[in-house]
């Protein structure tokens, strides 16, 4: 008998597959937690936004969702809740941030003064995102005055890098620059 076999570990190959002999079918995982930021009370000027991301949203083709306004302090968000969203966030987030684009571009079209932008997020995926972004760029902080050489980061998206910047902005002992030509743009962090 496999010594492996009931004790929950898997091998190196195995990932998410079930011992039963399903026919090669994977086991479900559970759902990732749902966002469980309050809405915000959101301003008469956000409802032309909100008519058209719904507008937008149609014409994808994604359905029974609903939107939720959500103030912050980095910003405005209509965050889309609902089932079946991994392919409007897409790999890395890739899809979330062109709808994201067309969607303030197309918003803004034409606009001079007073412009808006907002962030779309779907079931709080940017959210967490950007709270694993800003540990890394502590941690990234930590490692730059430890080892006091410049750290090169992974490519990211601009949305992304932006939250780095941020988070590193106001450090007296590091900068931030970005360098390279998307989608291989990167951070780098360097001692000042």
């Amino acid at each position: 008998m496999d010594n492996d076999q009931g004790s929950g570990r898997r091998e190196y190959g195995d990932r998410g597959r079930g011992r039963s002999g399903g026919g090669g079918r994977f086991d479900r995982r559970p759902a990732p937690p749902r966002s469980t930021t309050a809405a915000s009370v959101e301003p008469p000027e956000a409802k032309p936004a909100r008519t058209l991301l719904e507008e937008l949203l149609a014409k994808m083709g994604i359905d029974d969702v609903s939107i939720v306004y959500i103030s912050r302090s980095e910003g405005e968000y209509f965050e889309i809740r609902g089932p079946r969203l991994a392919n409007l966030i897409g790999r890395n987030g890739n899809t979330l941030e062109a709808l994201n684009l067309i969607f303030n571009n197309i918003l803004n079209a034409g606009v001079r003064n007073n412009r808006r932008y907002y962030t779309i997020d779907a079931e709080g995926y940017r959210a967490r995102k950007a709270d694993q972004l800003k540990t890394l760029a502590l941690a990234t902080l930590e490692r730059v005055i430890r080892e006091g050489k410049a750290i090169k980061l992974e490519p990211m998206l601009p949305s992304e890098r932006k939250i780095v910047h941020l988070a590193l902005s106001e450090s007296s002992v590091v900068r931030t620059e970005s360098e390279g030509v998307d989608p291989d743009r990167r951070l780098v962090v360097s001692p000042k």
